[in-house]
C-alpha cells in the first residue's frame, strides 16, 4: 500500500487536503517528510552497524539499495557507504583520545 492511501484511509480524508494543509504547516510536501525520516532512520541503522545496506532498504520498505542509495544521497549529499565511512573513522578518532 502507498503511504497517501494509507494515510488517508486511516485519518479519512482526502489525501490532496492532507496534503495541502501539512504542506502549509510544516513547509515541505509529505512525500518528502517521510523520505527525510526514513534516511534518519536508514543513518541510524548504518550507525549502529548491525544491518546490511540490504536489509536496511528492506526494513525500510525501499525496493531496491540503489533506490535506497540515490536518496540517501540527495538528503545528506553522501552515500551510504561512505557515511558509514565517516561514522567508522570518528568512532576510530575518539577511541585514540
Amino acid at each position: 500500500m502507498n503511504y497517501s492511501v494509507y494515510i488517508s484511509e486511516k485519518l479519512g480524508y482526502n489525501y490532496n487536503y492532507l496534503a495541502t494543509i501539512f504542506s502549509e504547516v510544516k513547509g515541505i510536501t509529505i512525500q518528502q517528510f517521510i523520505i527525510i525520516h526514513k534516511i534518519e532512520k536508514a543513518k541510524e541503522l548504518l550507525f549502529y552497524d548491525e544491518l546490511s545496506l540490504t536489509e536496511i532498504a528492506h526494513r525500510l520498505h525501499y525496493s531496491s539499495v540503489a533506490h535506497l542509495s540515490s536518496q540517501f544521497k540527495k538528503v545528506t549529499g553522501l552515500s551510504p557507504s561512505f557515511y558509514k565511512h565517516l561514522k567508522d573513522k570518528r568512532a576510530g578518532v575518539l577511541q585514540n583520545l
